[in-house]
């Protein structure tokens, strides 16, 4: 069953085609990598998933239904999240109100009891409170909770901005660059972290990465753009020996 359907999508800016008709179909729990040289066209991809682009043309679907024309905090309540290649916390706030944030998309309170401190508000901030340490724990940053998160190293960033994308409840989890600026060790660790995830949060995950061997190792479906354009679409070993992908990244000597 394919939870996300995109059909026909195009994104022009001014007189520059970013995206041409990219047809693009994830079914419940696959993990797929979304390849292609600079410029290619990945990250305008997940912007348009999100609500921070609007699509030209073409059709966004999650499980069957449109996404096109809602803002991104609706699609969030859909169930995507994200994280970005440049990490993006909020660097002045403590590593478990990052977290606490994002979990408050779920608060059913209205506006008066948070201002009253209404008894049923309060159990709820307590609930969130504890859930948000849950998932600290889990990704062994329970010892940094108290700590503003712009002091947290590299690498504890990139964890927390997954535990903060985790915390509204997705069922699509987009991971733009995750092992940008990581070292071997980090990467391999990231590639165990990624399938975990799929299987304790029960995600469907699309990945995009220009480091290639993990690509290759992790992903069961791979599509390449290359200009906006879908050039192939396959397993790992199928894409590394398409000539329209090594064209693509090597130039005309390649093929």
């Amino acid at each position: 069953m394919a939870i996300l359907e995109i059909k026909s999508l195009t994104k022009v800016f001014g007189g520059l085609t970013a995206l041409s008709g990219v047809n693009i179909e994830v079914g419940e729990g696959e993990l797929i990598g979304l390849i292609g040289p600079n410029g290619a066209g990945k990250t305008t991809v997940f912007n348009l998933l999100t609500g921070i682009y609007a699509a030209t043309s073409g059709e966004i679907l999650l499980n069957g239904r449109p996404l096109n024309g809602l803002k991104p905090y609706q699609i969030t309540r859909r169930g995507i999240a994200r994280t970005f290649q440049n990490i993006r916390l909020f660097n002045e706030l403590s590593v478990l109100d990052n977290v606490r944030i994002a979990y408050h998309r779920h608060v059913k309170s209205s506006m008066l009891a948070s201002v009253l401190r209404l008894p049923g508000f309060s159990r709820e901030e307590r609930e969130l409170k504890a859930k948000a340490l849950e998932l600290l724990e889990i990704f062994h940053l329970t010892g940094r909770k108290d700590q503003l998160a712009r002091n947290l190293s590299y690498g504890e960033q990139r964890r927390l901005e997954i535990v903060r994308a985790l915390a509204t409840g997705p069922q699509l989890l987009l991971l733009d660059e995750p092992a940008a600026g990581m070292n071997p060790q980090e990467t391999n660790e990231l590639v165990q972290l990624v399938r975990w995830l799929r299987e304790r949060f029960g995600l469907t995950i699309i990945l995009i990465e220009h480091d290639m061997g993990l690509v290759m190792q992790l992903c069961e479906r791979i599509y390449v753009l290359d200009y906006g354009l879908v050039i192939a679409e396959g397993a790992p070993e199928t894409i590394k020996r398409d000539p329209r992908v090594i064209q693509a990244y090597l130039g005309e000597e390649a093929s």
